[in-house]
């Protein structure tokens, strides 16, 4: 390394779990947060976020954020509201899904803490939400937008810039320059060929990189989208069911316009009804519109995936789709139902065996999805267990990130190996696979952090 100032990095998320992306970077005694996200899934996770954070709000001066997913930005609210009065610096496409996320993200938790209250199954008894709506739209004060590939003054002579990840509107990778010591954050990185976004760029040489390991344990299936979903519509519609897609409301919800659209003028589909239920994913498809150079979807595309589904923004509208009868397709979210309109949709539909249920991304252990996907005849919603007669299927050509040849390819770009791969953003077997490999195929050093780890930047270990 080429410099002799005091730096160093430290876990406060994303290590051994796949939610929570949160890393402290401190350089001469100066805070600079890179993502600062929720953790979800298993309650000990989720525990974490009630939690003092780690060091005082107060005491960071800037959070550099890769995107605007929750478990990326969720926690920017709380943080805001607790003291920090710094700058949130994103990418402009990250600021506007932020604008949506983060305030709808408030409102839910307030929905849920007064939802438990009423029917009186928290074992507080005065729920609170982690912050509100509110608190979100005065946090959003905070942020500023950067262009891609521009470096930027962080201050006290640090140096940063936004790199495409791919992965989502906005996504970026984040280079950070401490004063000639390159410190590498891949972010969320997105596929090699993409249904909706342009290929992650290169990895460029780096001192010290962070990496995310999401799929670091297996390879997606190369199949088509639309291959995959045409034949479980066309089953599930000649029963009369109900198909009901929990997705991301920013991406997933999108791509999956996009497949059913094209099938519906292919004549591969029967022309039934489809729903977009979350005002988010509405809002996000228009922001899709305005920023045309971070994906590869035609204006023709774009507004097939834009009239294909009724929208539907009302909870009155929401509530009446639970009294229709299929077949129709429900495209709701939370992608891995941890909350949102997409829950009630469940509890309407899924225990009659003619539905089917369509998982559209990663299932972070620990949430319904997850339980869902391993085989579960039942969910815990409201209070209640909702049996699952449905057909449930995991999608396997959606997601949004690399798997693991995708990010072994993109770390041989790298001119020289790093002196440190830290693997983030995995469950424990895919963080610890994806150590290996990278160990033995590219032969660099690489290891899984722990939660709350310091490193010193001259020395990694």
């Amino acid at each position: 390394m080429k410099s002799s100032s005091s730096f160093s990095l430290r876990f406060l998320g994303a290590a051994g779990t796949v939610t929570g992306s949160r890393y402290l970077v401190e350089a001469d005694g100066h805070r600079i947060l890179v993502d600062c996200g929720l953790f979800q899934g298993y309650k000990q996770l989720r525990d974490r976020n009630r939690a003092p954070f780690p060091v005082p709000p107060e005491s960071i001066e800037t959070v550099l954020l890769t995107h605007a997913h929750l478990d990326h930005s969720g926690y920017i609210p709380a943080l805001v509201r607790d003291g920090f009065r710094g700058r949130v610096v994103s990418t402009p496409a990250t600021a506007e899904l932020c604008a949506l996320l983060l305030p709808d993200s408030g409102h839910l938790q307030e929905e849920e803490a007064r939802h438990a209250k009423e029917k009186g199954y928290s074992k507080h008894a005065d729920p609170r939400p982690l912050y509100t709506a509110e608190d979100a739209r005065a946090s959003l004060e905070r942020i500023v937008t950067r262009k891609f590939d521009s470096d930027f003054d962080v201050g006290h002579g640090i140096r940063a810039r936004f790199v495409h990840a791919g992965h989502l509107l906005g996504a970026a990778q984040i280079r950070l320059d401490l004063e000639g010591t390159i410190l590498h954050f891949s972010g969320d990185l997105g596929r090699t060929q993409d249904l909706l976004m342009r290929p992650p760029e290169p990895l460029r040489e780096a001192d010290v990189l962070v990496c995310e390991s999401t799929y670091g344990n297996r390879a997606h299936r190369r199949i088509d989208p639309e291959a995959e979903l045409a034949p479980i519509i066309q089953r599930v519609v000649a029963r009369g069911g109900v198909i009901v897609i929990p997705a991301f409301a920013v991406g997933r919800a999108q791509a999956i316009m996009l497949c059913i659209a094209r099938l519906r003028q292919r004549g591969a589909i029967p022309a039934v009804p489809v729903y977009l239920n979350s005002p988010m994913a509405i809002d996000a498809t228009d922001i899709y519109h305005r920023f045309h150079d971070e994906h590869h979807v035609s204006l023709d595309d774009c507004r097939a995936m834009y009239t294909l589904a009724t929208f539907v923004r009302t909870v009155e509208e929401s509530k009446a789709l639970n009294l229709r009868r299929g077949p129709m397709i429900i495209i709701s979210a939370s992608g891995m139902l941890t909350g949102g309109r997409v829950l009630h949709h469940i509890q309407a539909f899924g225990a009659d065996a003619r539905n089917a249920i369509l998982l559209s991304g990663f299932q972070a252990g620990g949430t319904r999805g997850a339980a869902l996907a391993g085989g579960a005849d039942h969910l815990r919603m409201f209070g209640h267990d909702v049996p699952i007669r449905a057909e449930v299927v995991q999608l396997e050509s959606l997601s949004g990130h690399a798997d693991a040849e995708e990010i072994l390819e993109w770390l041989r770009h790298a001119g020289r190996a790093p002196e440190m791969t830290y693997l983030t953003h995995g469950e424990p077997d895919a963080a610890d696979i994806l150590r290996g490999r990278i160990s033995r195929e590219v032969r660099w050093q690489a290891r899984v952090p722990e939660h709350l780890e310091r490193i010193d930047l001259e020395q990694p270990t």
